[in-house]
């Protein structure tokens, strides 16, 4: 009966030692994981509803996919609290529409960073907060040969990206987006 007091005794001691080992992210700040891209292609771009997707007051304006260099910054704690390799921008629809470089559009947007991300050449998959949104997410699947020919016409209409997005507690199933390149 000593023998196995004394052996429970020394597992507990070895598992105190293994928890005070382990390292941890402070509370709050996501563990690195959280970031992850593994595109081997240039997805870059913006990616912008086929169809309007509209969740409440808010209408999907777009989903940005930074280039390389960015996801890499980002990844390796250089941050910005207005702009990240992969975002989503929502418009209220409901605000006054004003003139801008590219034409008219809303006056109120909601850009939403990531808290999470996996982006690879095959799917998209983002989480975030917004005070006018909540938390956010999008799941979508690429079609690299959509993409290839959009890229070669410089945009067009063919669905490239295709994806459920969750805002404001209602999820919008089958999100259709198209490739832009950006100005």
């Amino acid at each position: 009966m000593h023998i196995r007091c004394l052996a429970g005794a020394a597992i507990l001691a070895a598992l105190a030692v293994a928890a005070c080992d382990r390292t941890s992210a402070p509370a709050g700040a996501p563990a690195a994981a959280a970031f992850n891209h593994a595109a081997t292609a240039d997805i870059s771009g913006y990616y912008m509803p086929v169809a309007p997707v509209r969740i409440g007051q808010w209408s999907l304006d777009h989903l940005f996919v930074g280039q390389a260099p960015e996801f890499e910054s980002w990844e390796g704690g250089s941050r910005s609290e207005t702009f990240a390799p992969v975002m989503l921008q929502f418009d209220d629809a409901a605000s006054p529409m004003v003139e801008t470089e590219l034409g008219e559009a809303h006056s109120v947007t909601a850009r939403v960073l990531p808290t999470r991300y996996e982006v690879t050449d095959t799917a998209v998959r983002f989480e975030g907060e917004s005070p006018e949104l909540g938390r956010v997410r999008f799941e979508g699947q690429l079609d690299q040969g959509a993409l290839a020919t959009a890229r070669r016409n410089l945009g067009g209409d063919g669905v490239v990206l295709t994806g459920n997005l969750t805002a404001a507690g209602q999820t919008v199933r089958g999100v259709r987006l198209t490739w832009w390149m950006g100005d």
